[in-house]
């Protein structure tokens, strides 16, 4: 049997399989200090590292269209979302010990549980699905197009209401921190202290009246 001609394994992987496995080595880093740095800007930095190691991936499954879709929604919309809210309710740049609630371990076991749950969701429904990189391309405009606005008409449009909640939240916040500062930089005279100055000012202008 010729050698050349023979399938390949999981002990003589290609170079697109290579490729595909140490990029979602680096996906699944920087997805895991998105959620484990106590710097919101650096986790959104993170976050931006692993949307595009997805797009990367979809890439090299010959998605190209959906490659695009990532880096233009998800790169492009979503991660400059989260950064304009940052940027509007003025989250600190620096580390912020008070956004840790405590509940780690609790939170560490849903995530453990959700993400067991989705693998084997995945796995159960596509254990028979190949996909061949040498054939014809998957993820084409037509295919892809036809199945968006057919099955998945609801949850885009879930998620985009829910990006102009987040967005209103943020502008309600940033309002509401404002008036906070206003109130705490207000006039002298609201203060005792200020109010006695404002006493003395006017006893010294009565006295100097009444000399004249």
């Amino acid at each position: 049997m010729n050698l050349a001609a023979a399938p390949h394994g999981f002990l003589s992987p290609t170079g697109v399989e290579i490729a595909f496995l140490l990029v979602g080595l680096v996906t699944f880093a920087a997805a895991v200090l998105t959620v484990t740095t106590r710097q919101l800007v650096h986790a959104a930095l993170w976050l931006v590292v692993a949307l595009g190691g997805l797009a990367v991936e979809y890439l090299l499954l010959t998605a190209e269209f959906i490659a695009w879709v990532q880096v233009l929604i998800y790169v492009g919309a979503v991660v400059v979302l989260i950064l304009f809210g940052l940027m509007l309710t003025r989250a600190p740049i620096g580390r912020s010990p008070d956004a840790d609630s405590g509940n780690r371990w609790a939170a560490l076991t849903v995530a453990a549980a959700s993400a067991g749950a989705l693998v084997w969701v995945v796995a159960d429904a596509f254990r028979t699905t190949w996909i061949d990189l040498d054939g014809p391309a998957a993820g084409s405009t037509a295919v892809t197009g036809a199945s968006l606005f057919q099955n998945w008409v609801l949850p885009f449009e879930a998620l985009s209401v829910l990006l102009l909640a987040a967005l209103v939240g943020a502008i309600v916040l940033s309002r509401k921190a404002k008036a906070a500062r206003a109130s705490e930089t207000s006039p002298v005279a609201a203060t005792p202290a200020g109010a006695a100055q404002a006493g003395t000012s006017r006893a010294g202008t009565s006295r100097t009246g009444g000399a004249r």
